[in-house]
């Protein structure tokens, strides 16, 4: 059965190498947020109408190519939305409806932890080289009391990461994705 795995999560919580495990292990294809916003991030001011613009854009490009996929090749996509976010709410019902468009199941994966480990994980100084965001206090008040959005999934899967390695992480993850796979259709 075809699926699209949207994986949600704060910055730190380890969606990108989560991600990239879970999509060379079923044989998907990988859509993580940084695809979406580097052109953005790289081009225009941050949350500023030509950023929005720019997102928007990039998400229908991306749209497009995973709709001339195989129908039967997985799609896993990274995201950090917020169900208090305009756009977070906006683009994460735009990947449900590619995911119906696509006839694919939903399922959504949100990673919880803990904001001292995500401090920690953020300040990691190979995340520069993948230029995401270094600097904790960039996200600790964003982060405050705010929700991931976790909202109509086929199926959904929610656990805390902090104290995980990326291989329990992924163990739990992959059992969760093999087992929903293997629900006929409208199961």
């Amino acid at each position: 059965m075809s699926v699209l795995i949207h994986i949600n999560g704060y910055p730190g919580a380890g969606k990108l190498t989560l991600g990239r495990r879970l999509a060379e292990a079923i044989g998907g294809k990988l859509v993580d947020n940084h695809s979406i916003y580097n052109l953005a991030l790289a081009l225009t001011e941050m949350k500023s109408p030509a950023y929005f613009e720019t997102l928007r854009a990039v998400r229908v490009i991306a749209f497009q190519r995973v709709l001339e996929l195989p129908p039967l090749t997985p799609v896993v996509v990274t995201n950090a939305h917020m169900t208090d976010s305009d756009w977070g709410n906006e683009n994460w019902d735009a990947w449900a409806d590619l995911a119906r468009q696509r006839g694919a199941r939903l399922l959504v994966v949100v990673l919880d932890c803990q904001a001292d480990e995500l401090d920690r994980r953020i300040a990691s100084p190979e995340r520069a080289a993948r230029r995401k965001l270094t600097d904790p206090a960039q996200f600790t008040g964003a982060r405050t009391g705010r929700m991931l959005i976790d909202r109509g999934g086929d199926a959904t899967l929610r656990f805390d990461t902090t104290g995980l390695s990326p291989d329990e992480a992924f163990s739990r993850v992959l059992a969760f994705v093999t087992e929903e796979r293997a629900q006929p259709a409208g199961g």
